[in-house]
């Protein structure tokens, strides 16, 4: 066939982020501007069927968030993507496989602290997919004075549940500071989130 091939996408890659499993690439060298890509994945499942990507399709992001439509996080999945431009398609270009279970990175959770007369409630949200709430998500909550290397420490509490710490012991400025976690073949933990500090007891 004397038809003109597309420059195939480069670089691609599964990558998981921040609880998220997405297919990125990079355009091929001298595609047009006009080109658009669309993308597939399978699953081990079934080795046999590359199955289609509704809201990855004829796109002009060098993204696409599988996430949502992984049929199983237990599985091994792999993405494919082409480029196309109006009668021409570059070949399909093949991620590696990666199992949102093992391969998961996590983000760090974001705080909500309400400091009452004597205590102090704490609970944290996850920038969670709806498809992934029901993994059992868990973190863990650090307390220490400002300026000490004395961190109390709350561990392995589930995602929605509040930490409540009595103060009435406490006086000055206290920061906080979580990490979330997921425990697959071992534990996994993201990054420790910014400190937020709350004046606790000031007589003023």
């Amino acid at each position: 066939s004397g038809h003109v091939q597309l420059p195939s996408p480069q670089n691609v890659t599964l990558l998981s982020k921040d609880f998220d499993m997405i297919l990125t690439w990079t355009p091929g060298e001298g595609s047009p501007p006009d080109v658009t890509y669309t993308v597939r994945y399978k699953s081990q499942e079934r080795t046999d069927k590359w199955i289609k990507v509704p809201h990855c399709k004829n796109i002009h992001r060098t993204s696409c968030n599988l996430t949502c439509v992984l049929p199983n996080f237990f599985v091994k999945v792999q993405a494919r993507v082409k480029a196309v431009s109006g009668a021409f398609q570059s070949p399909w270009v093949e991620s590696q496989f990666k199992i949102y279970y093992l391969d998961v990175e996590l983000a760090p959770p974001v705080l909500n602290v309400n400091v009452k007369e004597n205590l102090i409630h704490v609970n944290a949200s996850f920038p969670l997919a709806t498809c992934v709430e029901s993994l059992s998500w868990t973190y863990d909550l650090n307390l220490w004075e400002a300026g000490s290397e004395d961190k109390k420490q709350y561990e392995c509490n589930f995602r929605k549940n509040t930490v409540t710490i009595d103060t009435t012991a406490l006086r000055g400025n206290y920061c906080l500071s979580a990490r979330s976690s997921f425990q697959s073949l071992d534990f996994k933990y993201s990054k420790f989130s910014q400190p937020l500090c709350v004046l606790l007891n000031h007589k003023g």
